[in-house]
């Protein structure tokens, strides 16, 4: 056989189990998602369990290589751009002061029940910081659509709500920034600069990313406008995530700041590709590693089996108790304000992808690790039986509050 093909088959061959691990990845992702949808359950929730079931503590299809983690990486990037596209200036209008107190009470609260669950089980500065940062979070992704069954999006209740999730969200991913900066520093900068020098550029790029935008599709006819959009929205993504990983910030958080930026220039079915691109191929991507990554057997050991209960049980009183006392402070009723708690539990992309991050930098152990998947398919699961327990006993005037 010439040496010139003998090359070129070797490739082939080389190449192969990448391509057939992208492939059974993708093939059982559809699979799981299907037989969760029939069974109208979160596709989330079989996507990760999936990922445990091919993966290294399960049947062993799967391993977590540098293909694997390559394709969570990119992933978590488009979930957290999602998530930061979903952040509107407007959810703001009219209820600062409110969703300030609801955010400063249902982080707070959380962060150091999350603290003295870290520390209590591992002694370690890092971990209990990272942990008391995760539970700072919750997720929009899940909240947004739990308010809209119910209509209660544009009541007062769930502008609060949200407003005070997107507070949250940012706030647990800047402190995520500020630990990976000061334990694994990229960059020169230092650290009492580092926080303000990336809000600044966060302003400067919200400023002249939309005049670059209308510039670009100035002119341009109706037929190639959309693939134009397109290009332009990704292009700026990963040149965005780029030039933030340079100056030291995780990709999961220069995801999400990418999102909150071109948010105003992703509307309709622009939004709505990008939104299907993302969820029917990069997203539940990063799920299935997520999965791959869970170890089953830390749930034979009791140390482990009651750390990771601790975090469960830990996450959903404080963020119930909290979300109840910041209604309260926000003089909601009873009932408003038990379900604002109920409404604040759901961790899933904030959370999960911060663990994938302290994950890469070896921050967290596996059986931390484990726990947080475990309390993301429990919230996901649970937040919407009892945002509708909440909506059942509470009336309209309960979602209105005093003005």
């Amino acid at each position: 056989m010439p040496e010139k093909n003998w090359r070129k088959n070797k490739t082939r061959c080389d190449n192969m189990p990448e391509l057939t691990t992208f492939f059974i990845i993708l093939l059982i992702g559809l699979i799981f998602s299907d037989i969760f949808k029939r069974l109208h359950l979160p596709y989330v929730t079989a996507l990760i369990i999936a990922g445990i079931a091919i993966g290294p503590h399960g049947f062993n299809v799967v391993k977590i290589n540098q293909v694997t983690e390559f394709l969570g990486s990119i992933g978590v990037i488009f979930l957290m751009f999602i998530a930061g596209s979903e952040i509107k200036s407007s959810v703001f209008k009219d209820i600062k002061e409110k969703a300030f107190v609801q955010s400063l009470f249902n982080g707070f609260i959380p962060f150091i029940a999350g603290a003295a669950i870290g520390y209590y089980f591992t002694h370690d500065i890092l971990a209990t910081l990272i942990l008391a940062t995760i539970f700072v979070s919750s997720s929009v992704g899940v909240i947004i659509p739990s308010l809209e069954s119910f209509d209660l999006v544009k009541t007062r209740l769930g502008e609060t709500l949200m407003a005070s999730t997107v507070i949250q969200d940012i706030t647990s991913l800047l402190l995520l920034a500020l630990i990976l900066q000061s334990t694994n520093p990229i960059t020169f900068i230092p650290l009492y600069l580092y926080i303000p020098l990336l809000l600044g550029i966060v302003w400067l790029l919200k400023t002249i990313v939309p005049k670059l935008y209308r510039l670009y599709h100035k002119g341009r006819t109706r037929k190639d406008l959309f693939e134009s959009e397109l290009r332009f929205v990704f292009v700026n993504l990963i040149a965005i995530v780029v030039l933030f990983e340079i100056l030291g910030l995780h990709s999961i958080v220069a995801g999400f700041i990418t999102g909150m930026i071109l948010t105003d220039s992703i509307k309709g079915k622009l939004k709505q590709k990008i939104h299907t691109l993302s969820y029917g191929l990069f997203i539940p991507v990063f799920f299935l590693v997520i999965g791959l990554q869970m170890d089953l057997s830390v749930f034979y050991e009791r140390s482990s089996f009651l750390l990771i209960s601790s975090i469960v049980i830990g996450l959903l009183f404080s963020k119930i108790v909290s979300g109840w006392l910041g209604g309260k402070a926000n003089k909601y009723s009873n009932r408003g304000s038990l379900l604002m708690g109920f409404a604040s539990i759901p961790q899933l992309s904030t959370s999960l992808a911060a663990a994938f991050a302290a994950h890469e930098f070896g921050l967290l152990s596996s059986d931390i690790i484990s726990g947080l998947i475990i309390l993301s398919i429990i919230t996901t699961l649970l937040a919407p039986l009892l945002v509708r327990l909440g909506h059942y006993i509470s009336t309209p005037k309960d979602f209105e509050g005093e003005r």
